[in-house]
């Protein structure tokens, strides 16, 4: 299981590095009072976490690369990437 954590409207880590070809389970933890939204377009997730709340993504197998995703409400800010090695 891998763990993303979103405080101060910041993804921590803003690097997330995973295994290629193998499905694995994300914890998004939104540390911030207000609602955030993980969104990837590359790996075709979206999924709206609550104010002090977390929520299961389940990603993959995906092939060996790298993949964008951030915080929809805040897009043009809040990023981070998923690469699979």
């Amino acid at each position: 299981d891998y763990t993303l954590t979103l405080k101060d409207h910041q993804f921590s880590p803003s690097t997330l590095e995973i295994p290629a070809n193998t499905k694995i389970k994300v914890t998004v933890i939104n540390q911030d009072p207000t609602p955030a939204e993980f969104e990837s377009n590359d790996l075709k997730r979206e999924k709206v976490v609550d104010g002090n709340s977390q929520v299961s993504v389940f990603v993959g197998p995906v092939s060996a690369g790298s993949y964008s995703f951030c915080d929809d409400f805040r897009c043009d800010s809040v990023k981070g990437t998923i690469v699979a090695k």
